[in-house]
Protein backbone atom coordinates (compact mmCIF):
# COMPACT_ATOMS: atom_id res chain seq x y z
CA UNK A 1 0.00 0.00 0.00
CA UNK A 2 1.69 3.29 -0.43
CA UNK A 3 2.01 6.04 1.61
CA UNK A 4 -0.39 8.76 0.91
CA UNK A 5 0.06 12.17 2.72
CA UNK A 6 1.11 15.51 1.90
CA UNK A 7 4.03 15.64 3.73
CA UNK A 8 5.39 12.75 2.20
CA UNK A 9 7.59 9.78 3.28
CA UNK A 10 9.95 11.54 5.62
CA UNK A 11 7.20 12.37 7.36
CA UNK A 12 5.93 8.80 7.92
CA UNK A 13 9.64 7.73 9.04
CA UNK A 14 9.82 10.74 11.43
CA UNK A 15 6.79 9.85 13.01
CA UNK A 16 7.45 6.15 13.24
CA UNK A 17 11.02 6.65 14.82
CA UNK A 18 9.56 9.22 17.25
CA UNK A 19 7.50 7.19 18.51
CA UNK A 20 10.21 6.10 21.44
CA UNK A 21 10.40 9.13 22.71
CA UNK A 22 6.21 10.70 22.58
CA UNK A 23 6.36 9.39 26.43
CA UNK A 24 8.58 7.93 28.76
CA UNK A 25 5.48 4.56 28.68
CA UNK A 26 6.42 4.63 25.15
CA UNK A 27 10.48 4.81 25.80
CA UNK A 28 10.13 1.71 28.16
CA UNK A 29 8.38 -0.24 25.88
CA UNK A 30 10.38 0.14 23.48
CA UNK A 31 13.15 -1.04 25.34
CA UNK A 32 12.16 -4.04 26.47
CA UNK A 33 11.30 -4.75 22.57
CA UNK A 34 14.41 -3.87 21.84
CA UNK A 35 16.24 -6.35 25.27
CA UNK A 36 12.90 -8.93 24.01
CA UNK A 37 14.04 -8.97 20.57
CA UNK A 38 17.54 -9.59 21.38
CA UNK A 39 17.25 -12.67 23.90
CA UNK A 40 14.71 -14.52 21.57
CA UNK A 41 17.61 -14.28 18.72
CA UNK A 42 20.49 -15.20 21.21
CA UNK A 43 18.16 -18.59 22.48
CA UNK A 44 17.40 -19.24 18.91
CA UNK A 45 20.95 -19.11 17.54
CA UNK A 46 23.13 -22.46 18.41
CA UNK A 47 26.64 -22.16 19.89
CA UNK A 48 29.45 -21.28 18.44
CA UNK A 49 32.27 -24.40 18.32
CA UNK A 50 34.98 -24.24 20.16
CA UNK A 51 38.46 -23.72 18.73
CA UNK A 52 40.73 -26.00 18.90
CA UNK A 53 43.68 -27.04 16.83
CA UNK A 54 43.10 -31.45 15.69
CA UNK A 55 46.99 -32.45 15.18
CA UNK A 56 48.55 -32.62 12.29
CA UNK A 57 50.20 -36.10 10.97
CA UNK A 58 52.99 -36.52 9.08
CA UNK A 59 54.15 -39.96 6.93
CA UNK A 60 57.85 -40.43 7.62
CA UNK A 61 59.33 -42.15 4.24
CA UNK A 62 59.69 -45.36 6.12
CA UNK A 63 56.01 -45.68 6.57
CA UNK A 64 55.62 -44.13 10.23
CA UNK A 65 52.80 -41.75 11.02
CA UNK A 66 53.52 -39.35 13.61
CA UNK A 67 51.20 -36.93 15.24
CA UNK A 68 52.37 -33.07 15.88
CA UNK A 69 51.41 -31.30 19.25
CA UNK A 70 48.99 -28.46 18.59
CA UNK A 71 51.24 -25.02 19.08
CA UNK A 72 50.60 -22.82 21.82
CA UNK A 73 49.35 -19.25 20.55
CA UNK A 74 52.33 -17.32 21.64
CA UNK A 75 52.34 -15.25 24.51
CA UNK A 76 52.90 -11.32 24.23
CA UNK A 77 56.74 -10.42 24.78
CA UNK A 78 57.78 -9.15 28.37
CA UNK A 79 59.79 -6.46 29.45
CA UNK A 80 62.33 -7.24 31.97
CA UNK A 81 62.61 -4.20 33.93
CA UNK A 82 66.02 -4.22 36.66
CA UNK A 83 64.62 -4.13 39.97
CA UNK A 84 67.91 -2.29 41.68
CA UNK A 85 69.99 0.60 39.74
CA UNK A 86 73.15 0.05 38.21
CA UNK A 87 75.70 0.42 40.90
CA UNK A 88 77.42 3.53 40.78
CA UNK A 89 81.23 3.65 39.26
CA UNK A 90 84.42 5.77 38.47
CA UNK A 91 83.93 8.15 36.06
CA UNK A 92 85.95 6.56 32.70
CA UNK A 93 88.51 8.86 31.66
CA UNK A 94 87.63 8.31 28.12
CA UNK A 95 84.17 8.83 28.24
CA UNK A 96 85.13 12.24 29.75
CA UNK A 97 87.56 12.69 26.93
CA UNK A 98 84.67 12.10 24.37
CA UNK A 99 82.11 14.44 25.97
CA UNK A 100 85.05 17.46 25.81
CA UNK A 101 85.57 16.45 22.20
CA UNK A 102 81.83 16.58 21.28
CA UNK A 103 81.13 19.65 23.36
CA UNK A 104 84.26 21.45 21.67
CA UNK A 105 82.75 20.26 18.19
CA UNK A 106 78.95 21.08 19.09
CA UNK A 107 80.35 24.85 20.12
CA UNK A 108 82.75 24.90 16.82
CA UNK A 109 79.63 26.16 14.50
CA UNK A 110 79.85 29.87 13.16
CA UNK A 111 77.51 31.85 10.55
CA UNK A 112 78.46 30.80 7.51
CA UNK A 113 79.28 27.01 7.89
CA UNK A 114 77.28 24.23 6.42
CA UNK A 115 74.95 22.71 9.24
CA UNK A 116 75.84 19.45 7.30
CA UNK A 117 79.46 19.98 8.29
CA UNK A 118 78.80 20.92 11.98
CA UNK A 119 76.46 17.88 11.91
CA UNK A 120 79.72 15.53 10.27
CA UNK A 121 81.64 16.94 12.87
CA UNK A 122 79.26 15.34 15.76
CA UNK A 123 79.06 12.09 14.17
CA UNK A 124 82.29 10.49 15.61
CA UNK A 125 80.77 11.29 19.14
CA UNK A 126 77.52 10.64 19.01
CA UNK A 127 74.98 7.93 18.70
CA UNK A 128 73.40 7.15 15.74
CA UNK A 129 70.26 7.57 17.89
CA UNK A 130 70.89 11.33 18.86
CA UNK A 131 72.76 11.86 15.59
CA UNK A 132 69.53 11.80 13.87
CA UNK A 133 67.99 14.05 16.81
CA UNK A 134 70.96 16.50 16.34
CA UNK A 135 69.39 17.15 13.05
CA UNK A 136 66.68 19.13 14.05
CA UNK A 137 68.67 21.60 16.50
CA UNK A 138 69.20 24.57 15.18
CA UNK A 139 73.38 25.54 15.26
CA UNK A 140 73.18 29.67 15.65
CA UNK A 141 71.26 28.63 19.05
CA UNK A 142 74.40 26.45 20.48
CA UNK A 143 77.29 27.95 22.60
CA UNK A 144 80.05 29.61 20.91
CA UNK A 145 82.68 28.28 22.96
CA UNK A 146 83.63 26.04 25.81
CA UNK A 147 84.93 28.13 28.84
CA UNK A 148 86.57 25.02 31.55
CA UNK A 149 87.44 21.62 32.20
CA UNK A 150 84.57 19.29 32.10
CA UNK A 151 83.16 18.20 34.92
CA UNK A 152 82.47 14.72 35.70
CA UNK A 153 78.52 13.49 37.43
CA UNK A 154 77.31 10.56 38.29
CA UNK A 155 78.24 7.19 36.28
CA UNK A 156 77.99 3.63 36.33
CA UNK A 157 79.95 1.09 34.47
CA UNK A 158 77.81 2.18 31.24
CA UNK A 159 76.83 5.54 31.59
CA UNK A 160 78.05 9.19 32.88
CA UNK A 161 76.98 12.54 33.23
CA UNK A 162 79.86 15.42 32.55
CA UNK A 163 79.24 19.01 32.97
CA UNK A 164 81.07 21.24 30.33
CA UNK A 165 80.90 24.73 31.20
CA UNK A 166 80.30 26.98 27.75
CA UNK A 167 79.69 31.16 27.36
CA UNK A 168 75.54 30.46 27.78
CA UNK A 169 75.42 28.16 30.47
CA UNK A 170 77.13 24.78 31.38
CA UNK A 171 75.61 21.51 29.39
CA UNK A 172 75.21 18.06 31.21
CA UNK A 173 75.71 16.12 28.02
CA UNK A 174 75.05 11.99 29.22
CA UNK A 175 78.07 9.76 27.95
CA UNK A 176 76.86 5.75 27.03
CA UNK A 177 79.24 2.81 26.22
CA UNK A 178 78.58 1.65 23.19
CA UNK A 179 79.97 -1.39 20.90
CA UNK A 180 81.74 1.69 19.14
CA UNK A 181 83.19 2.97 22.69
CA UNK A 182 82.01 5.83 24.56
CA UNK A 183 79.79 8.43 22.35
CA UNK A 184 77.03 11.16 23.77
CA UNK A 185 73.24 10.19 23.65
CA UNK A 186 72.31 13.61 24.70
CA UNK A 187 72.94 16.66 26.31
CA UNK A 188 71.02 19.25 28.36
CA UNK A 189 71.18 22.89 28.89
CA UNK A 190 71.16 23.64 32.95
CA UNK A 191 69.06 25.83 34.62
Amino acid sequence: MPIRTHRGRAAVYRRLWGWPLRSPRHLVVALVVVVGAATVVGLLLPDPPPQQRSPTYTAEPGGDVRAEAPTQPKSPPTLSVPQNAPPPARPSPRGVAVADAWAQRFTAFRPGMDEQRWLDGLRPHTTDEFITEMASVDPANAPSAVTGRPEPGPATSTSMVVRVPTDLGPLRVTVNRTPDGWRVATYDREG
